[in-house]
């Protein structure tokens, strides 16, 4: 059985005392294949540096967060365009737009979301996409942009059931479930009931959004069996069977 933890920012400060032993939690729970997504050039080196500790376990991306576009964001977007050109990285993310926090710079972020999709096509690598108040502005991108070459993930996925199923029609997407699904009152079990489980991969985002009964903690990547077996609940499958269908379509995603 292997587990696969599709979005994961181990590089974080967050886990610098002990990033180690936090692997070492996950590849005992055999969780033994995690994806980590950059944020902005200065995430580029210790993502790098960590990836290349363990490089049959974790396998990095190149993108400019949303969050991370600013009045400098084409000099960062030229940064991820020669680290693309010179490395190898599993796909193109996180990417997308973040309208929660801040909308000073949406049209910014709209024109860094579809010149890195862009980059995707050309290089024939996913794209994972961060989508936060923004669904509408990401669809209206992704119809014109989407074609049989463009597929990926849309990363923490907490959307409506049509939000899902625009999605999947895109045909080359899958829906990144992490740690939101086993909270209560968030409305994704009863999504997720209604779609089938060859559209879903699993992720954690950690350090972020910890799953129960770790809510509001630093969240890593040997939770990601939680959001497993509340899979398991949802579809009515062993641990084992949702972790090879998981792991199989993060497999037809990246390629490895």
């Amino acid at each position: 059985m292997i587990l696969t933890d599709t979005h994961a920012h181990l590089y974080s400060e967050q886990f610098h005392e002990d990033v180690d032993a936090m692997i070492s939690r996950s590849l005992e729970k055999n969780i033994s294949r995690v994806f980590l997504p950059n944020i902005d050039t200065e995430s580029i080196e210790p993502m790098r540096t960590l990836c290349k500790k363990y490089p049959e376990n974790l396998f990095p991306m190149m993108g400019l967060h949303p969050c991370s576009v600013k009045e400098n964001y084409l000099s960062e977007l030229n940064i991820i365009k020669q680290e693309l050109d010179k490395n190898t990285y599993y796909a193109i993310g996180e990417i997308g737009i973040d309208l929660y926090w801040d909308k000073t710079f949406i049209e910014e972020q709209k024109t860094a979301f579809r010149t890195q999709i862009k980059w995707a096509k050309e290089r024939k690598l996913p794209i994972v996409i961060h989508a936060r108040e923004s669904f509408k502005e990401i669809f209206d991108i992704v119809d014109e942009e989407n074609d049989e070459t463009l597929t990926g993930i849309f990363h923490c996925f907490t959307g409506t059931l049509n939000d899902a199923e625009k999605i999947i029609n895109y045909g080359g997407f899958k829906l990144g479930i992490g740690g939101v699904v086993t909270f209560k009152n968030s409305g994704l079990e009863s999504v997720l009931k209604q779609v089938n489980i060859k559209h879903l991969v699993l992720e954690t985002d950690a350090p972020y959004l910890a799953p129960i009964p770790y809510r509001s903690k630093r969240n890593e990547s040997s939770y990601v069996e939680l959001i497993a077996l509340k899979l398991c609940d949802i579809y009515g499958l062993s641990l084992t069977e949702i972790a090879n269908i998981t792991t199989q379509n993060s497999i037809e995603v990246f390629g490895i």
